[in-house]
Parts: C-alpha cells; sequence; structure tokens
C-alpha cells in the first residue's frame, strides 16, 4: 500500500507543471492561487487539530516560518515564469537539481560536512544542467533565459527547506504548513497588487487549474510522501521523486504537444544519475567497502 501512495504521489506532482501551461493567468497569480486554495483547504483541520499548537510557535519559529513562506513564493514566481520560456522538460528536470542545492546549504549554515561521494554527484548533475542549457540555447536565448529562471527558482526552493527544517523539528507538519502556505499566499497577494496582476476575471477552466493545482500536487502529492515517510525511507521517497520530470515530459508531449531534444534526454539522464550518486551514498560505501573486504581477504 505505501508503494502504491509513492506511485500516486510521483504521478500527482508530474501535474504540476502542466497545469501552470494550461492557464492564461500571469505566473505571480497562478502562483498564489495555488497558494491561497491550498492553505484555505487545510484551515478547517488546522482550526480542528492543530489551533492551540500556535501558542508553542516562539519568536524565532514565527521568523523562520515566515522567511520560508517568502522564499516558497518566490520559487513558484521564478518557476512558474520560467515555463513561458523553456519546455516543461527543461524546467522540471533542472528544479530536481534541490537535493544538491541543499547540501551547499547545510554546509554554510549548519556546517555539515561535505564527501568526496557529494562533490562527484554534484559535478556529475552540473554536467547534466550545463548540456541541457547548452542545447536550449541552441532552440532560442529566451529558452536558455527560462534554464536560469528554473535554476533560481531550485536555489529558493532549498532556501525554504532550509529555513523550515529547524521549526518542523519541534511542530507538526500540519500546523507548520498551514503557516507557510498562509505568509507565502500573502507574498504572492502583496506581489500581483504591487504590480498590478488582476486578480479576477479570468476563464472558467483557469479557476479550475488553480484548484487543481493546490489539490492535486500540492496537497494530494506532497500529502502521500509525507505519509509515506512511516513506512518508506526518506531516500527512497528522494529518489522516487526523480520520476516527476518523467511524468511531467509525458503528459507535456500528451496534452501540449511539445517535443524532447537529445540533449534534455541525454542532460536530464545525467542529471538523476548525479542525484542517485547523492541520494545513496551510505549504500554505495557500503558496497564499495564490501568488495574491498572481499578481495583483500
Amino acid at each position: 500500500m505505501p508503494y502504491i501512495a509513492l506511485a500516486v504521489g510521483v504521478a500527482a506532482v508530474s501535474t504540476s507543471a502542466v497545469l501552470v501551461e494550461l492557464t492564461t493567468a500571469p505566473s505571480a497569480v497562478v502562483a498564489f492561487y495555488r497558494l491561497f486554495f491550498s492553505a484555505l483547504l487545510i484551515l478547517p483541520y488546522f482550526l480542528l487539530r492543530n489551533l492551540p499548537e500556535l501558542k508553542t510557535f516562539s519568536k524565532k519559529d514565527w521568523i523562520f516560518s515566515g522567511v520560508a513562506g517568502v522564499f516558497l513564493a518566490v520559487h513558484f514566481i521564478l518557476w512558474f515564469e520560467s515555463l513561458n520560456f523553456t519546455s516543461v522538460a527543461s524546467s522540471v528536470v533542472l528544479v530536481t537539481l534541490q537535493p544538491l542545492f541543499s547540501f551547499v546549504g547545510t554546509y554554510f549554515f549548519f556546517k555539515e560536512k561535505i564527501s568526496f561521494t557529494t562533490i562527484v554527484s554534484a559535478m556529475v548533475a552540473i554536467i547534466g544542467s550545463v548540456i541541457i542549457s547548452w542545447g536550449d540555447f541552441y532552440v532560442s536565448g529566451m529558452a536558455l533565459f527560462g534554464d536560469f529562471l528554473a535554476l533560481a527558482a531550485c536555489a529558493m526552493v532549498t532556501a525554504y527547506l532550509l529555513f523550515g527544517q529547524e521549526v518542523r523539528k519541534t511542530h507538526s507538519l500540519m500546523g507548520y504548513t498551514f503557516i507557510v502556505y498562509s505568509f507565502s499566499a500573502v507574498t504572492l497577494f502583496i506581489y500581483c497588487i504591487a504590480l498590478q496582476y488582476p486578480l479576477m476575471n479570468y476563464p472558467a477552466q483557469d479557476w479550475v487549474y488553480f484548484l487543481l493545482l493546490a489539490i492535486v500536487p500540492t496537497l494530494l502529492g506532497h500529502s502521500l510522501f509525507n505519509w509515506s515517510l512511516k513506512w518508506i525511507s526518506t531516500n527512497v521517497i528522494s529518489v522516487s521523486i526523480l520520476f516527476e520530470p518523467v511524468g511531467a515530459i509525458i503528459l507535456a508531449y500528451i496534452l501540449l504537444g511539445e517535443t524532447v531534444i537529445m540533449s534534455q534526454v541525454i542532460g536530464g539522464f545525467i542529471i538523476v544519475c548525479g542525484i542517485i550518486i547523492f541520494a545513496f551514498e551510505k549504500q554505495l560505501k557500503s558496497i564499495v567497502k564490501t568488495k574491498m573486504a572481499n578481495i583483500s581477504s
């Protein structure tokens, strides 16, 4: 059952980029309604189960949660905007570099050691991203600009996770998620108002897509990942999420008619290999030690 839930979760998050592409609204507006509807759907459960938890949030917890919400908002703005310039394939694959951004962040902020294997995995993934960007450069300069936006979005979601890391250690998932989504929705609302993006008068199908973005990839997808953690290791889930680009590319081909160029296939494969090396570092070291021990004996 947990593995079925994990498969459904991966399929759910794979719809995100395609749903964004199907909307006609500006990227910031799409991002706002995704977070706003997500927070709104969580609200009844939060009021019934987690409201008293607010008293346990320290000043530092509120600041970190607020900053995490702002970074999440910027992540969605940049990522959704990247889809206006580059393909779903390039954008989604480049966003999967997040685990490698995170080890850089944990090194500078939490002084965690960086192993040789981690450096190798980073170099492999960087080579993959360069291949994708090089291919998009020949497609158009704007496609390359979209790739840079996707990479910036990847850095922002890493910052969001780093700031939320400490808060999540002492607070429930639902309580923390509701607060962060609320901060993020408020940030996006202010951003939309400041840039004078209209928040109403969109076609009926756009409102359906806004709601689907909140329900399917946000609440259904990520909730199933969190539920699966009780039975499945984080490494297995992390690697499973790498199949998100595959699902997104297939959906983009079927629903949007996007084609995939060879540089995206090669670069995407290399990035996935790099992140698998990163995710299974301990297992790989164990295999190497076992083989060395067998050789020496």
